[in-house]
């Protein structure tokens, strides 16, 4: 599939490439994005931004010399673990599906997920499949105000034969 490269971010506001810390003045980040080419549960072909930021001091920020539209090597990967990956903030690493509010389970436990950049090219996901799928599909019929007498299956819609 393709991915394109790593590129570093500038805010949209501000145009700001290194963001300083609201609340420690001394650190920062650089946000960076890497398209890519996914197959989602239909079987639908997209391309996803995926996104992360990259933390560090202010001052080594400045030193990397960073740039709106640098390309980076590396990837961006997803990694999705049943254990928090901050023990102060656990809540902040939640994997929610979409605009439902509802985190996503597996076997009843909530999915962490994250994001971060590599830069071995050929790092991989790690991803976990939640089980919570009807609870899921529940709410999404509630926003979009569609009956569950819809089939939640698109793709068969699609499907040559007969």
């Amino acid at each position: 599939m393709n991915q394109s490269k790593v590129k570093v971010v500038a805010d949209a506001t501000t145009g700001a490439v290194i963001n300083v810390s609201a609340t420690n003045p001394v650190y920062g980040y650089v946000r960076l994005e890497q398209k890519r080419s996914v197959v989602d549960d239909n079987g639908f072909l997209r391309v996803k931004p995926v996104s992360t930021l990259l933390h560090g001091t202010v001052n080594e920020l400045t030193s990397a010399g960073f740039y709106a539209g640098q390309e980076l090597s590396g990837q961006v990967v997803v990694q999705e673990s049943l254990s928090p990956f901050n023990d102060k903030a656990p809540q902040k690493d939640l994997k929610v599906a979409g605009s439902t509010g509802i985190v996503c389970t597996l076997e009843g436990a909530p999915i962490y997920r994250r994001t971060m950049y590599k830069t071995d090219i050929n790092a991989q996901d790690t991803t976990i499949k939640h089980d919570n799928v009807e609870q899921l599909r529940a709410a999404y019929a509630v926003q979009t105000g569609k009956s569950s007498a819809i089939k939640p299956n698109v793709a068969e819609d699609f499907s040559i034969g007969g």
